[in-house]
């Protein structure tokens, strides 16, 4: 694990803690939480969108978007 044993992590976790407190990363936590959600969702919603962009198109249905475009 390049050089590092379970002591250097456990370390390195004790002198973050105590540098930052626990307050300030359970905040950190939930704002990179919420990040990812709203990235997912966001990917999610592009996805959909572009499966409707790919979908064959027959020439009834694209009569009929012409057709209600010269109705407004």
């Amino acid at each position: 694990m390049a050089g590092l044993s379970i002591w250097h992590v456990l370390i390195f976790a004790i002198v973050v803690l105590l540098l930052f407190g626990t307050s300030k990363l359970k905040n950190l936590g939930k704002d990179v939480g919420g990040a990812v959600k709203d990235f997912k969702k966001s990917i999610r919603e592009d996805e959909t969108s572009t499966a409707q962009l790919n979908e064959p198109r027959t020439l009834e249905h694209t009569s009929q978007n012409i057709q209600s475009n010269h109705k407004h």
